[in-house]
């Protein structure tokens, strides 16, 4: 597996993977209003990473880099429980100056339990009471 740095020509394969990833993962959310479109707005200026195996791209992270944030962290269903996810956190905090921080929907206890077992810490929760979400830190 191949870790880089995401390109333009990327962004079709990387909609589709993001919007593939959340309709598989996010039980609570309404799947019909999640669009490939999204990936488009839910990633403006942000700095991507991608990983990447026989020219076919496993998953992406984006980083707001001021911020030292992860923003999204998303592995194609297909190629879930193969260390994608695992090597693309340990890029992006490569990438970044320590702490590093990101959020997790409180719903999403997969997620959550991914973090933890990657020595990501539980700060605080916030959100309103429908949408509530983990503030994580890494350090």
């Amino acid at each position: 597996m191949k870790i880089r740095v995401a390109r333009e020509s990327d962004y079709p394969e990387l909609r589709q993977i993001y919007l593939d990833s959340r309709r598989n993962s996010f039980e609570w959310a309404n799947k019909e209003e999640m669009t490939l479109e999204d990936f488009d707005k839910h990633t403006e200026g942000e700095y991507m990473i991608v990983a990447e195996e026989d020219a076919r791209i496993m998953g992406f992270t984006s980083l707001y880099l001021p911020d030292n944030f992860i923003h999204n962290l998303f592995v194609h269903p297909d190629c879930s429980g193969k260390g994608v996810g695992s090597q693309l956190l340990h890029s992006a905090i490569e990438k970044m100056n320590k702490p590093v921080t990101l959020k997790c929907v409180s719903k999403n206890q997969k997620a959550m339990q991914f973090y933890e077992n990657n020595g990501w810490k539980k700060v605080v929760e916030k959100g309103s009471p429908d949408e509530r979400y983990w503030v994580m830190v890494y350090e």
